[in-house]
C-alpha cells in the first residue's frame, strides 16, 4: 500500500504584475491610455500665458516638465489647443486648477477641482483643452488624469456626447477601520459594493458608453487613504473583469500580503477582495481603473481607434474632408476668460452654472 502527501496549494497574492509609473501608465483593456499630468505653473502675465520666459522650450510640443511644467501644444497659453478624436472616449479629472474646453459641437466649459469631463468622440469630434493661467499673483498649479476608455465596434460611429460630472455631485464613500482612520473613495464611475445607505449612486456615463453596458463592468475610483488606515478593495463583479489600481501618493501600501514600496501601477486579481493598509507616514492616494475586457482588435492611428487599418484610412480621410463638423471657434486654443468661474454650455442648451468656490481643490 503506498501513501502519497498533497501537493502544498500556493496562496493568492492580489499582484500579478508591477510596473513603475512614468508619464504614461500602462492599462488594460478596455483602457487605452491614462496620463497623470501635474504641473506646477508659475503666475500668469495676464493673458493666461506663464510670466515667465518660454523661449528656450520647444514651443507647440513641450512635454520637457522643465522648472516642474509643461506647455504641451500651447502657444502661449499651455495645453491641446484642437484636434481630432474618433472611435474611443476621453475621461478627464482634474484634481487642481481649472480647463477650459470648447469643441466641434459648439459646447464649452471651464472645470477644475474634482470636476470629470467625459467625451464621446464617436464618429468624430474636434476638441481643445486649454489650462490658463488666472492667477497673475502667484502659481496656478494644475494637476488631472487623463484617460482613453475604448467603444465596441457597434459604438465607434455614434454621434458625440460631451458629459460634465461636476465635483460637488460625484459620491464620496468614507470608511472609519477600527482605530478610526479613514479613507476615502471618489466613484466616478461603477457602483462600489458595500455602499452604504444614503449614499447616492454614480452619475451616469455617456449612454453610448462601455461603462453604461451592465457587461462592462467600469470602474473609476480615487482612494485617499490616512496614514495607518486599512480598506477592502472589494471583488469585481464581473467574472473575467480586469484591474488597475495605481499607487502614485504616498510612502508604503500594504495590499494583502504583499507591500509596495514605490509608486507603481498595480495589475490586480480583480475577483476578490483585498485589504489595503497605508503602512507609510504620509497619506496614500491610488486611482482604479477596472472594466471587462471588450476583447477586440485595436488599430491606433494618433486620435483615431478603430478596428481595423482600413477604418483607421477611413477616420484620416473622413477629418480632411468634414473635419468632423467644422471648428467654431475664431481661435484653435479658446480660453473663456479672466474669471475662475466653472460651467458649462451644451450643443443647443443654455449654460450651467456651477459655485466657482468648489473648484480650489478636490475633494
Amino acid at each position: 500500500m503506498s501513501s502519497s502527501t498533497p501537493a502544498a496549494t500556493t496562496p493568492l497574492v492580489p499582484i500579478v504584475r508591477a510596473q513603475l509609473l512614468g508619464p504614461q501608465w500602462p492599462t488594460l483593456d478596455p483602457f487605452l491610455f491614462c496620463a497623470h499630468h501635474d504641473d506646477a505653473y508659475p503666475a500668469g502675465n495676464g493673458a493666461f500665458a506663464p510670466a515667465v520666459p518660454i523661449d528656450d522650450r520647444q514651443i507647440g510640443s513641450d512635454f520637457s516638465r522643465k522648472d516642474g511644467w509643461s506647455m504641451y501644444h500651447g502657444d502661449p497659453v499651455p495645453g491641446f489647443p484642437g484636434h481630432p478624436h474618433r472611435g474611443f472616449e476621453t475621461v478627464t479629472l482634474v484634481r487642481k486648477g481649472l480647463i477650459d474646453h470648447s469643441d466641434s459641437l459648439g459646447a464649452a466649459a471651464r472645470f477644475g477641482g474634482g470636476d470629470v469631463q467625459w467625451v464621446t468622440a464617436g464618429k468624430g469630434i474636434v476638441h481643445s483643452e486649454m489650462f490658463p493661467l488666472l492667477n497673475a499673483d502667484g502659481p496656478n498649479p494644475l494637476e488631472l488624469f487623463q484617460i482613453w476608455l475604448n467603444l465596441p465596434a457597434r459604438n465607434k460611429m455614434v454621434e458625440p456626447h460631451f458629459t460634465m460630472l461636476w465635483n460637488e455631485r460625484i459620491p464620496r464613500v468614507v470608511h472609519a477601520d477600527a482605530a478610526g482612520r479613514k479613507t476615502t473613495v471618489t466613484v466616478v464611475a461603477g457602483a462600489l459594493p458595500g455602499t452604504p445607505p444614503g449614499v447616492p449612486d454614480p452619475l451616469s456615463p455617456p449612454p453610448e458608453s462601455w461603462a453604461s453596458q451592465p457587461e462592462g463592468d467600469v470602474a473609476i475610483w480615487t482612494l485617499h487613504l490616512e496614514p495607518g488606515a486599512e480598506w477592502t478593495l472589494p471583488a469585481a463583479k464581473g467574472e473575467n473583469t480586469q484591474r488597475m489600481l495605481y499607487f502614485f501618493v504616498g510612502d508604503r501600501l500594504r495590499v494583502g500580503p504583499q507591500e509596495v514600496d514605490r509608486h507603481a501601477a498595480l495589475e490586480m486579481r480583480a475577483g476578490e477582495d483585498w485589504l489595503l493598509t497605508n503602512t507609510g507616514t504620509t497619506a496614500v492616494e491610488c486611482l482604479v481603473l477596472q472594466g471587462r475586457p471588450i476583447g477586440e482588435p485595436v488599430a491606433q492611428y494618433g486620435p483615431f481607434v478603430m478596428n481595423t487599418q482600413a477604418e483607421i484610412m477611413q477616420a484620416m480621410n473622413d477629418y480632411r474632408r468634414t473635419q468632423f463638423g467644422g471648428w467654431p471657434w475664431p481661435e484653435q486654443d479658446p480660453v473663456h476668460g479672466a474669471t475662475p468661474r466653472r460651467f458649462a454650455r451644451y450643443p443647443g442648451q443654455t449654460e450651467e452654472e456651477r459655485p466657482a468656490e468648489s473648484a480650489a481643490a478636490a475633494g
